[in-house]
This record gives C-alpha cells, structure tokens and sequence, in this order.
C-alpha cells in the first residue's frame, strides 16, 4: 500500500460534493483531513460526510496554505479566485487539482503556470470530459493516427434552454463569463487534446446575450432573473491552428435550436473522421464504399486504466490525479494545455468586443 495522501477541499459548493470528495472518498490511499469555505456550514457538512476523524474546518484558505501536512489540495471555488488560492498552495508545497477554467483570465492562468513550474509541484485542471469512455477511446484512434492529419474540427457545448440558475454562475465578476467559459470550455479542451494540438494562429469570435432578458422563461432548472444575468447567453469561436487546422467552437446556455450537445467534438480527418453522436460514431471510406462504425461501450472491454476495471469519468480523474503524485507520473490534463484553452477563451470574448481577429504570437 502506497502512502496515504492528506488532501484538502476548498470550496464545499455543488462541484466538490458532486465530484471532487465522492471521488476521492473511493481511493484508500487519500484521506480527506481539511475543508474550507466561506460557509463554514458547509465544510461542516462536507467535514462530516467524508473527512477524517481529526480533519478540520476553516473559512479562510490560507489556514491550509500554513498547514504542512497536506499534501495535496482541490481547488473548487468560483473562476475569480482559482488564481490566487492555486498560486499559494503551490508556493507552500502542495499539490494542486484545480476546478475548470483554469482561471478567469488568460493573464491568471499564466501566473498559475509560472508558480507551477517554479514549485516542483503537480498542477492539473478538472476537464472530467477525458474520462468518459467514448473520449478515451477515440483519443486512442487518434494518436494511434486512424483518422490521419485532423485539419477540422467542432467543439460543441450547445444547450437548448439549461441556465444555470444557482451559484454565481451569472455573475460576470466572480464567474468571467458564461456558457463559454463554464461549458465551451470543455468542449474545448477535448477537441485540442484529440488533435494533439495547442499551437493557435488567430481566434476571432461572437459573443451573445439574445435571450437572457426573457421574464419567466422555460429552463431546465426553473426560469432565471434577468436582472442576475450579466453574462452571455451564447457565443461562438473560430480557431486557426498555426498547422492550418480549424475549429468551430459553439457554446450556449439558451438559444433557439434542437441540435444540442455538449461536452463532445466532431473530428475530420484525412483517414476518417468521428463524432459523439449516439455515442461515438467513426467513418471514412474503404475499399470505394463509405463506412460508419459505432463501438459497443455496454459491453466492456479493456481498462484504459492500468490496474483498474470499469469506474466513472469522475473516478478515472481522481484515480490519475492521485496516482500522478504518488508515483510520480505526468497527470492527464497538463497546465500547460489548460493555459492555451484559456488564451483561446480570452481571444473569444476579445474579438468580440473589439469586432478584431486575435493573433497569437
């Protein structure tokens, strides 16, 4: 049996109890012994459900950042203060697993990549998408090279009518922005990491706020206040890789049209091509006749995690952060790709407002 790990929670909102401390409650090697929030009812609640017999209890973070015993801490707070708490938790020695986006701004996110790299620590981003089964598999195809040079590709983070209505999901200042910094933001990081490529050219983008004004609308999560609403309500992007490749980038909360999906990506290459409807549906043309191929995911099949059977996209991620630290071993979502789907976002809202065409150097 390795070590046990003592982690830390900050932020006991909806991500952590939803993800973050069910996942780790299920790895023996981690034991949950500090819980902070600003509510301090909520890391009671949390502290009782899966904390130590000795964890403690704060409002404030830098009580952990002093704390040399915790090894490793989940950073699971609003956009706004990703930054400053991830930065200081590295400079005292931990280990860090934070929430996505990686920050708010792009300029935030790089000071986070400088700590890291300074610390001699291990810093990874929660893009839980990776995990899911169909991901793993078609990120296999690609760098296996089946679908040959992709040179085109969607990122789709398309809802119908789903707002998030709670938290500060709307709140520009503490969130940075909406559907696509929460969801596109997925999206996103999922078609890069199967191309295998960060090396943007130029971004220019749309951004929308069309339907947020909508008194008593029909939402998934019952109608939202307009006067809440400061984000958009949709917005698009257009990326130009530096190789040549493109990517469309959709991402709404509410917008009128049933093509909706989320969290997935379309893929055309010069081999073949995929996308995550019903599934996973790969085609391409042998033999002069087209194909389509679905993979069976009901049936099992080979662990795509060495040493562990069937678990949940949630569980994979927790299960390789923690191995990542304690075998020393590269987590799966590197800072320095999160960092580029932050620049990426920034460059969205950028052309937006500016009406410019954004140049990466």
């Amino acid at each position: 049996m390795a070590k046990k790990l003592r982690v830390a929670i900050v932020g006991c909102g909806g991500i952590a109890n939803g993800k973050h401390m069910p996942s780790l409650a299920k790895i023996p090697e981690v034991e949950m012994v500090a819980f902070c929030d600003i509510v301090e009812s909520k890391a009671q609640e949390a502290k009782a459900k899966y904390g130590t017999a000795d964890a403690y209890i704060c409002t404030d973070y830098k009580e952990i950042v002093k704390d040399s015993s915790i090894d490793a801490v989940h950073v699971c707070t609003p956009n706004k203060s990703h930054a400053n708490i991830t930065i200081d938790m590295l400079n005292s020695g931990k280990h860090v697993m934070c929430e996505k986006p990686m920050a708010k701004t792009a300029a935030d996110a790089k000071r986070m990549y400088d700590a890291y790299k300074a610390s001699g620590k291990k810093l990874t981003i929660g893009y839980q998408g990776r995990y899911r089964a169909e991901s793993l598999y078609l990120k296999k195809l690609c760098d296996a090279g089946e679908l040959g040079d992709i040179y085109f590709a969607k990122a789709h983070a398309v809802r119908r009518r789903a707002v998030p209505t709670w938290g500060v999901f709307l709140n520009e200042e503490e969130q940075g922005g909406g559907p696509l910094i929460d969801i596109g933001t997925h999206a996103l990081d999922l078609t890069l990491w199967m191309m295998n490529n960060y090396e943007v050219e130029s971004v220019v983008g749309s951004v929308y706020r069309k339907l947020a004004d909508t008194e008593n609308a029909a939402n998934a999560w019952g109608s939202w206040d307009p006067k809440k609403f400061t984000v958009e309500d949709s917005a698009f992007g257009f990326i130009k890789m530096k190789n040549g490749a493109t990517i469309e980038l959709d991402a709404s909360w509410a917008i009128n049209i049933l093509d909706v999906k989320e969290s997935c990506c379309t893929l055309c290459g010069t081999k073949a091509g995929a996308d995550m409807d019903e599934g996973l549906r790969i085609n391409g043309e042998k033999y002069s006749r087209l194909y389509v191929t679905k993979p069976d995911f009901k049936a099992g099949g080979a662990a795509f995690y060495e040493g562990h059977g069937v678990m949940d996209p949630s569980h994979y991620e927790a299960r390789q952060w923690i191995d990542s630290i304690l075998y020393d071993k590269d987590p799966t979502v590197l800072p320095e790709q999160a960092l580029v789907v932050s620049q990426i976002l920034e460059a969205i809202y950028e052309s937006a407002k500016t009406g410019k065409q954004i140049f990466f150097k």
